[in-house]
């Protein structure tokens, strides 16, 4: 498993009104392929998020294509391949 960190731009809440649906449907496709697992934002504060795929190449994939990333929503990210031990 890989595990995609993203760190948002501060007013995140107020500035991705315009990608979300955009974002949201890429999630959905990457989940919908079986690449993609899991997804979330960090909350209190609302300043990262965390995403969870099956293989580094659909992490990258995905940050290719995001909005988010593309509007400069997301001014850092990484991928970390995470040794899963219980679940997924």
């Amino acid at each position: 498993m890989f595990v995609l960190f993203y760190n948002y731009v501060d007013n995140m809440l107020e500035r991705r009104g315009p990608h979300r649906p955009a974002h949201l449907d890429l999630v959905n496709e990457f989940h919908a392929a079986g690449t993609l697992t899991m997804a979330g934002a960090l909350t209190d504060p609302v300043d990262s998020a965390l995403i969870v795929f099956r293989d580094r190449e659909s992490a990258e994939a995905f940050v290719a294509r995001d909005p988010y990333v593309a509007n400069g929503l997301v001014p850092a990210h990484r991928i970390r391949e995470w040794a899963l031990v219980v679940g997924g």
